[in-house]
């Protein structure tokens, strides 16, 4: 090559490769392109082995909803116990004839007050029924028609409650004189006045209970709107132009939710015990039907020949489940009252409170 000659140019044109840039110098040095990206499945450019987007962080939320839960567990072991218990005895009622098969449609007159034994654990009834499959059966009775009644006395008290206590003078005073008025009569009075009346069926036990019920909820749920009702959010509201019964439903009920829920638990306990007692009395569920007390009902007219078994087992699936119930609203009331010590707007710190020690403004 001579001094005259032109070295040769090593400069190569532009690229273009499909990339973040779109263009590569690919120079004399480059010995290999730039390698394009990866394509996802929808045309996004993903990694060789990247995760799904949101997979890692719903790991991340389950892990957090686990951790809180089991943290509230153990703050609370009283609501955690009482909550067990009542799912175990749902479960059991419930899904047990699933698993546990038994007649009872049929008299066997020749197993009748059999004790404990092989194929019948806890032995037989009068009739010749296994008593768990009739503890089973009379349970479903019992547990849905003390939820049913007991969530209705909670709506009925609260409604009433809020009512009094938002509007407060003369309507206040004559809605809480009916309250202490029908308080003043013995239950056990009421509920024999209401059930010679009406002919008993599944719904009328459903009314009797939950307007047997509903007092004390009244109650609490007025010293609550007493309160809920000078709160800032509240006036403004009524400043708005906000009618009584949208301020009632907006903000006076959620924000009495802590105490409406407690009450609801105790309501449904209550409930257990009411239906046990008119059963007892032979003014429950009606035949074919059965609960626990017409169980303990039937149980008293044989435990003196000393079938023990016959009262034993509803009378402590009863405890089970009214302690259960009073463990679990001991519990979310502790639950509510840490949450409103916490500066929470919608808790309510105390559940259960003397209505008359709150005094108009």
């Amino acid at each position: 090559m001579t001094a005259n000659q032109a070295a040769p140019d090593d400069r190569r044109p532009l690229q273009r490769v499909p990339g973040a840039l779109g263009v590569s110098l690919a120079g004399a040095g480059s010995a290999e392109p730039a390698a394009a990206p990866v394509r996802g499945s929808r045309g996004r450019h993903a990694g060789p082995a990247a995760s799904p987007p949101g997979a890692a962080a719903q790991r991340a939320a389950i892990a957090s909803r686990t951790r809180r839960g089991l943290a509230a567990c153990r703050a609370y072991p009283l609501a955690t116990a009482g909550a067990a218990i009542v799912l175990a005895m749902a479960a059991f009622c419930f899904l047990g004839p699933l698993v546990y098969h038994t007649d009872q449609t049929h008299v066997f007159l020749s197993q009748a007050n059999f004790g404990p034994r092989s194929g019948h654990p806890l032995g037989t009834d009068g009739d010749g029924q296994d008593e768990i499959g009739r503890l089973m059966t009379g349970g479903q009775v019992s547990l849905e028609l003390a939820a049913i009644a007991g969530v209705l006395a909670a709506l009925l008290g609260s409604l009433w409650g809020a009512v009094a206590g938002y509007f407060g003078g003369v309507a206040d005073a004559v809605m809480m004189r009916v309250v202490d008025a029908a308080i003043a009569i013995p239950a056990v009075v009421l509920l024999l006045l209401l059930m010679s009346i009406y002919q008993p069926s599944t719904g009328i036990l459903v009314v009797v209970i939950a307007a047997t019920s509903w007092l004390s909820t009244a109650r609490l749920v007025r010293a609550e709107a007493l309160t809920l009702r000078m709160r800032e959010y509240v006036q403004a509201a009524v400043v708005m132009g906000g009618g009584g019964l949208r301020i009632i439903l907006r903000h006076i009920a959620p924000n009495a939710v802590g105490t409406i829920v407690v009450n609801v638990t105790f309501q449904i306990a209550n409930a257990i015990l009411i239906l046990a007692t008119l059963s007892w009395l032979g003014l429950g569920v009606q035949f074919p039907n059965v609960d626990w007390g017409d169980m303990i009902a039937a149980a008293t007219q044989t435990i003196s020949s000393g079938y023990w078994w016959e009262i034993l087992a509803p009378g402590v699936a009863i405890t089970l489940v009214v302690l259960a119930f009073a463990m679990l609203g001991d519990g979310l009331r502790d639950a509510f009252s840490a949450a409103g010590d916490d500066g929470a707007p919608a808790a309510a710190v105390d559940a259960v409170r003397p209505a008359d020690d709150l005094e108009m403004p």
